[in-house]
């Protein structure tokens, strides 16, 4: 199989799809791969890094999209990209479909077949390809949220750890996920008083069992939620139901109860975000005000670490890479369900029902689209 790897256009997107390593890998395994010029810089990886690993260098990315027939990359196709695929072509990337009309629509019109690393699962019920970036955001959202309390940029002017005779920050972490855990672990590390808030009491009581006096736990009911919130100089929302759009949980009502200058850090934007008044912004210009409240809801709060995230994502996604292109996607999936719930697209048809749900789009099965 000849695999694509063109370099991430999205704003301040510096990650990159295949490591030399992958590439090194891919070509042992009998492939060929072919890497858009200057696609790995950003992350530190240079063109000579790639051939180094037997790739080939192209000079633009309507020549990757030509010659691969499988494409990998990091973030959802853009628009000028998403003219490019074509039928029968496999993408391989982020896709984050449900708050995504257009790029759905787009995805279905190419023909081409579309596994999203969000929705891939693993035998623990986890979300493997997802749970790299998902760390690296957690331990990112308390930095980023810190920098927003900040005076100069419109925040209360509130230190995370305070100071001896100064009481720290109040940090709500809405959600005890991978993100949730790693934003709570690095908050209360910086010395802030931290309240992770989650519905589920299993998780609740794993988080006090490892964690217990490094933050605190609570039930997230929508008076407590309510409540908390109010009491919060920072709030971040780690909340994330699989392949569909994230809920709602804070009402832009309730930003009117938040002290002045507080701030938010919506991680869950890439689906959409789990505040009402979330939308989703850049590195380069990423905190916006509401009411009073300062917003912070950069979608690819990663790319800010870029060579740490893109080696965390090239361990995590090698083993599927490689069998989808030993084994071409259909027998790839059929021999892994954890790979086949990956499929969101094939052949113009949506086949993640979570996505179909959120957009009001009849879907087919994955099994369905392998036997077609």
């Amino acid at each position: 199989m000849k695999i694509g790897c063109p370099r991430e256009i999205k704003p301040q997107e510096f990650r990159v799809g295949m490591t030399p390593n992958a590439a090194r890998e891919a070509v042992a395994h009998g492939h060929s791969v072919v890497v858009e010029a200057g696609a790995g810089v950003g992350s530190g990886f240079d063109d000579a890094d790639y051939v180094a690993a037997g790739a080939t260098i192209l000079r633009t990315a309507q020549e990757v999209f030509a010659e691969a027939d499988m494409i990998v990359k990091v973030k959802e196709p853009q628009m000028s990209e998403r003219r490019l695929l074509r039928e029968g072509q496999l993408l391989f990337t982020y896709l984050h479909l449900a708050p995504d009309p257009a790029q759905t629509n787009d995805l279905l019109a190419s023909g081409c077949t579309a596994i999203a690393y969000e929705t891939v699962t693993d035998a623990q019920g986890g979300l493997p390809l997802l749970a790299p970036m998902s760390e690296v955001a957690g331990k990112l959202a308390p930095q980023v949220g810190a920098w927003t309390l900040q005076k100069a940029n419109g925040g209360r002017g509130v230190l995370l750890g305070g100071v001896p005779g100064v009481s720290p920050a109040k940090v709500v972490v809405i959600g005890g996920g991978v993100v949730g855990t790693h934003a709570a672990r690095v908050a209360a590390g910086m010395g802030a008083d931290v309240t992770v808030l989650d519905r589920s009491l299993p998780r609740m009581r794993y988080l006090d069992d490892v964690f217990g006096g490094q933050f605190k736990t609570s039930y997230a009911s929508a008076g407590n939620t309510a409540d908390m919130v109010a009491q919060a100089d920072l709030v971040i929302g780690a909340v994330l139901v699989p392949g569909a759009a994230a809920p709602k949980l804070v009402t832009r009502a309730q930003l009117a109860t938040m002290k002045h200058g507080a701030a938010i850090v919506d991680v869950a934007i890439d689906q959409g975000g789990c505040f009402e008044t979330s939308h989703a912004t850049t590195h380069e210009d990423p905190i916006y005000e509401v009411e009073g409240i300062m917003h912070y809801c950069v979608a690819n709060m990663p790319g800010a670490v870029a060579r740490t995230s893109t080696i965390a994502l090239g361990n995590a996604t090698m083993p599927f890479l490689l069998a989808l292109a030993d084994k071409g996607w259909k027998k790839a999936c059929a021999d892994d369900p954890h790979l086949m719930n990956g499929l969101n697209v094939h052949a113009g048809k949506l086949t993640y029902a979570a996505v179909g749900e959120a957009l009001g789009i009849d879907t087919i099965s994955p099994l369905e689209a392998i036997r077609a």
